[in-house]
Formats: C-alpha cells, structure tokens, sequence
C-alpha cells in the first residue's frame, strides 16, 4: 500500500495548470486507499476473531465428546460390576450349604439398595426363592433315628432359616414408615409381589406397601399379619390356605381383592379393612372365627357359597356395593348387627345353622332371603327395610324377632315357616291362606 501512495504522488507534475486537480485526486485516492486498508484490518480481525471462536467450539465438543465416553465407559463399568454383583449371588443362592445361600441374599439386598432401578429384579429372585418347593422339618427326630433322616431334618431347618431371612428383607423393604410424606430410605416402592404356591412361615407383612400382590394357592404357616397393609393394585389370595391365624385388620385394598377359595383353618380377622374395589370371597372356607367388623366394602362384595364353620362377625360393617351371600353356610353365630347395605342385599339359599343377628341393621335397598333357612333364633329387632325385603320360602326353625323393624317397601313371606312363632311385624305382609 505504501507503494501506491507514492506512485500516485510521483504522477502530480507541479509545473502544469492541473496541478490542482491532480493533487485533488491523490487526496481522494488516499482517502479511499486508507479506507480500504482499516475495512481490511477489521475483516482480518473478524478472521481471527471467527478462528478463535471455531476453535473454541471445537475444544468444547472435544471434552463432550471425552466426558461422553468417560461416562458411557463408567457406565459399562457399573453395568458388569451389576451384573457380577448379581451373578455371583445367584450362584450362591444355589449352594447347598445354608451359611452361603444366607451370604447371597444379603449380597442382593445391597444391590437393591445401593440401585434402586434393580430393587425390582432383586424382588422377582427373592419371591421365585420362596416359590421353590419346601418342606417344613417338623418336628425332631428321635435320637437313635438314622443318620439320613436327621440330617434331612438339619437341612431343613437351616433352609427354614433361610426362607425367614428372605421374608425379613422383603418386609423391611416394603415399609415406608410413619411418615408417608418422608419415607424411610431403605423403602423400596412400586414393588410387586407374586409369591404364587409359596411356602411362607410366619409372614409379617404388617404396615407395608406392596403394589401387585400374588398369593395364589399360597400355603402360610404360624401367624399371618398383614394388618394395615396398602394394596395398591390387585391383592390375588384366590386358593391360599392359612393354616394359622391370619389379620388382615385394617388393610386398605385399593383394586379388587380375591380370596375365592381361600382357606383359613384358624381365627381369621379384616376388622377395620377397606374394600375400595370388588372384594370376592366366593367360596372362601372359614374353619375358625371370622371377623370383619367395621370393615368397608366400597364396591361389590361377594361371599356366595362361603362357608363360616365359627362364627361370623359383620357387626357395622359398611356395604356400599351389593352384598352377596347367596348360598352362603354360617354353622356358628352370624352377628350382621348395625350393618349397612346401601345396596342390594342378598342372601338367597343362605344357610344359619345358629343364631343369626341383624339387630338395627339397615338395608337402604332391596334385601333379599328368599329360600334363607335359620336353624336357630334369628333376630332383625331395630332392622330397616328401604325397599323391598323379600323373605319368600324363608324357614325360621327358633325364635324370630322383628321387634321394632321396619319396611318402607314391599315386604313379603310368601311360603315362610316360622316354627317358633309369627312376628306381629311380619303378620300383615303374609299371605292369606
């Protein structure tokens, strides 16, 4: 550029009458030439500026892409120390030294906790532990026995050991505490449950929190606690057999509740529980007491052709839904005092092999005995009838009271027997002969 300036002042000749006009157009030329030469320092800044910034966004995208590999290498890591970890405790649940199998159940509850997304798949190894066949031991050999049936009895009382710590880490885990807003951090949440057919010795699951629930044809021995439980889902019993005492007081099932089948050989207690969803107990055998005071059925509750060998107990219990008994057996004492049915009642064909209460009870809709047989007193004293009450075929072989009762509704009795006597309050709804 310096060049060109003085080529442009060598070419101004002072000796001619243009002179001036000549110098004019040098200055303009170095007016545009130095014009020039700053848009040309700025454009070269712009380059430099431009490189530094490209290269500053290629360093960046260097180290993400370098942390991106750092993680994805730490998270192979953790996956192959996972599955080890998990492995190698699988392995040792299949030794056949107790001690050893105890080391892997203990391996997988720190792997559970330690990674909450395996909390779940450590559950499904557990519960498919438990589903394994088992025999209890019994009890003790004789001490002259042989040396096989002894130790066939040690086997199984070390693997009974076992089986209990797996129930342990189980009910530990499923309970969140007093505190639902903060629960304890060894909660594990959302978990399901399918211990379908498993052989279960003193099972306390009170005061946990389970979402799926499967005990399908599940054999539970000594006590069975479950009071207070949160069932968020399904709540499967369909066929299970209770060969001890099981409470299920105040257990909220939250989706439908099935114990079709369902065997209780000793005192079996729902006092207090919530059925917000159909709670089935079709079949169902109760050996012992059975208890569902104050209990609340939100929806259908069905307890046809269930059997109560004991007595029976629904005293205030709450029907929201329809309440089936039909062909329901009660041989001990039926109480139903201060029941609710808000809706349809029924207890065709049921059988009362004792006394039978239904004192103040009420029945907002249609109640139903049509074919009822009561082998002993039965007693509706204070009983409200909001709609029809059909007693058709109905035998009342003791004492029948319906002091103080009341229909508001068709009431009939067509074809009922009362060998004990005919209430006056039922008097004006019997046929004529």
């Amino acid at each position: 550029m310096a060049g060109l300036l003085v080529g442009m002042w060598l070419l101004v000749d002072p000796g001619t009458p243009d002179a001036g006009t000549q110098l004019e157009l040098v200055r303009i030329g170095l007016t545009v030439l130095l014009g020039s030469g700053g848009l040309f320092g700025l454009w070269l800044a712009w380059r430099r500026q431009r490189s530094t910034e490209i290269a500053l966004v290629q360093k960046q995208r260097d180290q993400a892409d370098v942390a991106r590999a750092y993680d994805l290498q730490r998270e192979d890591s953790l996956a192959k120390r996972i599955t080890e970890l998990y492995t190698k405790a699988a392995e040792q649940l299949g030794s056949d030294k107790a001690p050893v199998r105890l080391a892997g159940l203990y391996a997988l509850e720190r792997l559970a906790q330690d990674h909450p997304e395996q909390r779940q798949t450590v559950v499904n190894v557990l519960c498919a532990y438990l589903r394994m066949p088992y025999t209890l031991p019994g009890e003790p050999p004789p001490d002259d026995a042989d040396n096989d049936l002894t130790a066939r009895h040690r086997e199984r009382v070390q693997e009974r050991e076992v089986r209990l710590t797996a129930q342990r880490i189980l009910t530990h885990h499923l309970r969140p505490g007093d505190d639902p807003d903060t629960p304890a951090t060894t909660f594990w949440a959302d978990i399901d449950l399918d211990l379908t057919g498993a052989t279960l010795i003193d099972l306390d699951l009170a005061s946990t929190t389970i979402r799926t629930a499967r005990f399908r044809g599940t054999q539970f021995h000594d006590l069975a606690r479950f009071t207070g439980a949160q069932f968020h889902d399904l709540a499967w019993f369909d066929g299970a057999q209770f060969h001890d005492a099981a409470s299920f007081d105040r257990a909220q099932f939250h989706d439908v509740a099935r114990f079709d089948g369902a065997h209780f050989d000793a005192a079996a207690s729902f006092d207090g529980a919530q059925f917000h969803d159909n709670a089935r107990f079709g079949e169902a055998h109760f050996d012992a007491a059975a208890s569902f005071d104050g209990a609340q059925f939100h929806d259908a509750a069905r307890f046809d052709r269930a059997r109560f060998h004991n007595a029976a107990r629904f005293d205030e219990a709450q029907f929201r839904g329809s309440a089936q008994f039909d062909r329901a057996q009660f041989r001990g004492a039926a109480r139903f005092d201060e029941a609710q049915f808000s809706n349809a009642a029924w207890f065709n064909g049921a059988q009362f092999s004792d006394a039978a209460w239904f004192n103040g009870a009420q029945f907002r809709t249609a109640a139903r005995f049509t074919g009822a047989q009561f082998g002993n007193a039965a007693w509706f004293d204070g009983a409200q009838f909001g709609n029809a009450a059909w007693f058709d075929g109905a035998q009342f072989r003791g004492a029948a009271r319906f002091d103080g009762a009341q229909f508001h509704g068709a009431a009939r009795f067509d074809r009922a027997q009362f060998n004990g006597g005919i209430p006056e309050e039922v008097k004006p709804y019997l046929q004529s002969p």
